[in-house]
């Protein structure tokens, strides 16, 4: 509830047009009105508002130049410093260290700038920086956008530094809440070795340890090269992920490695002798709903923004949870995915099954063996080191002159990762951005590389998006759907980046149905992910069953929707599987937006050179979705190109 009395504000306004005589009356106006919003009584009286707004407005253009400066130097620094006191706080949980201990869990819970936009209210930077570069919004950006120039979009961008007053204390319970479930997540492996089916045999190798859901999913895809018992050992993985979806999986079989399980009966043996066992108790949807009310404890501190929802769409993504459904709804329900569904049924000789959603054979290396590709693997990585030494010679392989690559590698460390694996991005320019992935003791598999490739696009944007732009508030991308984009580029080329060369006719049309038939699964998870918000928002005083008996009706819903059509199998609840639910809130539709951007971008390179195009569209910065794609691409962000791709491709094949 604003303080001010709207007379005062008008008061002051008019007072700043009659001393300023170059006053931007507009901008004088946006600005003393944004400060009333947000100024509390702690702040002063009504007095010492109107001299706050008196002494430090600035109306001289050159002046304000100055000042713009100042202020993006200092945050420059401020931001850069926590963020590498967080990396560091951190490296227990997401390197490969050993055991987390308590200790490790409560350091990396702490978020070093939970008091920062405290402490800039109460010493007035915040004022300062809201009354000469004050806010716009998403609409404004995108109309008065078209017209800025690249320093009016950085004076916008700084305009969205302080547009709330959370306070610290909730900053640090979102951080603390995160970390926990981040943690849980990190911790989640099924022992594969431990797993038998029916007759009691053990399908995967005993050294199998694959983190929830990620290592699963990719253990499922990587099944589909003609592995032995390469089916059972799918629907084995698949009735994993339904244990986990209804947490009727036993406590006991996560993470141990002492006991065995059959997935199937749900039996647990100890020295083969069966044993009793408790379910895991909803533990999944704790976490999820933890999330979700620290996070709606900031909706009373975000005028601008008033819940999570439209903090993780509008400000985020910089798009509306609306537009963004629509989106994946007009791809999901498209008839071509019913040909592309009929098409990978006639690659496998046999019906569809629900799991079939991360059919993997569209992609060139569904010729050759896993076995083969993580020898090779481990044999060149046996080490983060050796990774991090050959970048330069991977960015050359992508286009990049020697030189250059060595620039951008000169800024990238390669580490070990507990986790499936995760790019963290520096914030000032001095640092370093950092990738990471699994490395196992006897080297990297070739898993471990593809999501190496993926990270490495991550590293790239980061670097060329904080160092080849013109000013510091500029750094980054639009949303992480763009970064996203990027990293499936690199993700894609992996045999490439491996020096192996797939010499196949139908590689490009291939390549079109892999990016489509990943987009259509992401989409329906993502889908999920979002109603799943709307009802929690629904019903905020909900217990864990009930989330979980509504996330499963949610995701068997969307299932019969948009795929039981092209699977011909309904009610699965498979969709509900993916851990960025859990520790990732609302991020999930970066990734199909990320689909969309990435073929997009991709025709947008043909016939180019690839570094050069990377390093023009990715210097773009952080600008609006929509005026960043006008000038990379030409063109919003549609499903348009990849679907009428798709028909295409799906014709030549039928032939």
């Amino acid at each position: 509830m604003n303080i001010i009395p709207n007379a005062t504000v008008d008061a002051v306004i008019q007072q700043l047009l009659e001393q300023h005589e170059t006053a931007d009356a507009e901008l004088a106006g946006r600005g003393v009105n944004q400060v009333a919003s947000l100024w509390r009584l702690d702040d002063g009286n009504t007095e010492a508002f109107m001299q706050f707004c008196l002494d430090h407005y600035i109306a001289d253009a050159g002046e304000r130049k100055e000042l713009f400066n100042t202020l993006s130097r200092n945050y420059e620094y401020i931001w850069g410093h926590l963020n590498q006191l967080s990396l560091e706080l951190t490296k227990p949980l997401h390197l490969d260290w050993g055991p987390i201990k308590p200790v490790d869990i409560l350091f990396g819970s702490y978020a070093p700038g939970a008091h920062l936009a405290e402490d800039f209210f109460t010493n007035k930077i915040a004022f300062l920086t809201i009354l000469n570069f004050p806010f716009f919004s998403l609409d404004e950006k995108n109309e008065l956008g078209k017209n800025w120039s690249r320093l009016e979009w950085a004076y916008a961008r700084m305009g969205d530094i302080f547009t709330s007053r959370v306070p610290a204390d909730i900053n640090q319970n979102i951080s603390r809440v995160s970390t926990d479930a981040d943690n849980y997540v990190s911790e989640y492996n099924i022992i594969m070795g431990q797993l038998v089916n029916d007759e009691g045999e053990h399908l995967f190798p005993d050294n199998l340890r694959l983190i929830t859901h990620w290592g699963l999913r990719d253990e499922l895809k990587a099944n589909y090269d003609g592995t032995e018992q390469g089916l059972e050992k799918q629907q084995m993985i698949y009735r994993i992920m339904q244990r986990i979806i209804d947490q009727s999986i036993p406590e006991k079989v996560i993470n141990n490695p002492d006991v065995e399980w059959n997935p199937f009966t749900n039996m647990v043996f100890s020295q083969g002798s069966e044993v009793s066992f408790n379910p895991e108790p909803n533990i999944r949807y704790e976490h999820l709903l933890n999330n979700f009310h620290a996070r709606k404890e900031a909706d009373a501190y975000s005028p601008n923004y008033p819940s999570y929802i439209e903090r993780a769409f509008q400000q985020g993504l910089e798009l509306s949870m609306d537009e963004v459904e629509e989106l994946f709804i007009d791809l999901v329900s498209s008839p071509v995915m019913k040909d592309v569904g009929k098409l990978i049924a006639q690659r496998l000789g046999r019906e569809l099954e629900p799991f079939d959603i991360w059919y993997d054979g569209f992609k060139a290396r569904s010729a050759i063996p896993e076995e083969e590709l993580t020898r090779i693997t481990r044999e060149r990585y046996p080490n983060a080191e050796a990774l991090e030494k050959d970048i330069p010679n991977l960015l050359v392989k992508l286009g990049y002159n020697r030189n250059r690559a060595e620039e951008i590698a000169s800024k990238i460390v390669v580490e070990g990762s507990r986790g499936a694996g995760h790019a963290w991005g520096a914030q000032m320019r001095s640092q370093y951005s950092h990738l990471r992935t699994r490395i196992a003791t006897d080297g990297m598999t070739y898993n471990g590389f593809n999501i190496a490739a993926h990270e490495l696009g991550h590293n790239v944007e980061q670097t060329i998006s904080l160092h080849d732009v013109e000013y510091f508030m500029l750094n980054g991308v639009p949303n992480t759907a763009f970064t996203e984009a990027l990293a499936f580029i690199f993700q894609v080329r992996d045999l490439k980046l491996l020096g192996i060369d797939v010499d196949d006719p139908m590689g490009e049309h291939l390549n079109v149905l892999d990016i489509l038939w990943g987009t259509y699964e992401i989409m329906g998870v993502s889908l999920v992910d979002m109603a799943v918000w709307r009802w929690m928002y629904d019903n905020p005083d909900a217990p864990a069953e009930a989330l979980k008996n509504e996330t499963i009706r949610i995701a068997t819903d969307i299932w019969n929707k948009y795929y039981a059509p092209v699977f011909g199998v309904k009610d699965a609840p498979i969709l509900a599987v993916y851990s960025h639910m859990i520790s990732y809130p609302l991020y999930l539709s970066a990734y199909p937006l990320g689909h969309l951007i990435e073929f997009q971008i991709e025709q947008q390179m043909r016939d180019k050179n690839m570094a050069d195009e990377i390093d023009r569209i990715f210097s773009l910065g952080n600008l609006t979705p929509r005026q960043w794609m006008h000038e990379a691409v030409g063109e919003p962000i549609s499903n348009t190109p990849l679907l009428e791709a798709g028909a295409k491709a799906v014709q030549v094949f039928s032939q």
